[in-house]
């Protein structure tokens, strides 16, 4: 491929467009004004640069680094939850002193079908006016593999609170507790419901 000469009626046009050109940028010196920079070619007269000193990650921030926020163990929220109910009637049913009125074993059963019967046993009791209610969820089996995300130990254990606390039941329960042993320990939960209104 040959290339061609500019011919000069071109070339006329290009000085004219020159001559009226404006710079975008005045405050900056042309590229042509400004004394270039040597390129060093030997790189033993290159400057040495500064070494990196040895460091850790947020040494010198000053800042504590912010504590792991860990979810506490569902009998320690349990526990720690206010209590809504008469606070001696709490204390006898947490002692096991009252007898629960209705009983419901989840134990076994998948999540698809624990949370309806356990929708459909609360709703029964609370229009058949009874109080306390025990849930029987099962301690649950250690299924975690050893993979990167942890399984909970007890599914239902953890799942039956949370389904308490959530419409509809949630307006129907005063408060859920674990049960005393002689009732099934860490693997039942004592709920008390409000009055029919």
């Amino acid at each position: 491929m040959s290339r061609r000469r500019v011919r000069p009626d071109e070339l006329d046009l290009w000085h004219q467009v020159a001559r009226t050109a404006q710079r975008m940028r005045p405050e900056e010196p042309r590229s042509d004004d400004r004394a270039p920079e040597p390129m060093i070619r030997n790189p033993r007269n290159a400057p040495v640069q500064a070494r990196l000193e040895d460091f850790q990650i947020g040494a010198t921030s000053g800042r504590p680094s912010p504590a792991h926020d860990v979810l506490p163990a569902i009998s320690e929220r349990l526990a720690t939850a206010p209590v809504s109910m008469d606070k001696k009637a709490f204390q006898r049913m947490k002692r096991g002193k009252l007898v629960p009125e209705g009983k419901i074993d989840l134990h076994g059963m998948t999540m698809d079908r624990a949370h309806p019967a356990l929708m459909g046993f609360i709703l029964r009791s609370h229009a058949a006016g009874l109080r306390l209610v025990l849930v029987v969820t099962g301690k649950g089996k250690d299924r975690d593999t050893g993979g990167p995300i942890p399984v909970r130990h007890g599914v239902l254990r953890h799942n039956v609170p949370h389904w308490l606390r959530m419409p509809p039941l949630a307006p129907l329960v005063l408060q859920i507790t674990e049960a005393h042993l002689k009732h099934g320990g860490g693997g039942a939960y004592y709920v008390y419901l409000r009055r029919q209104r």
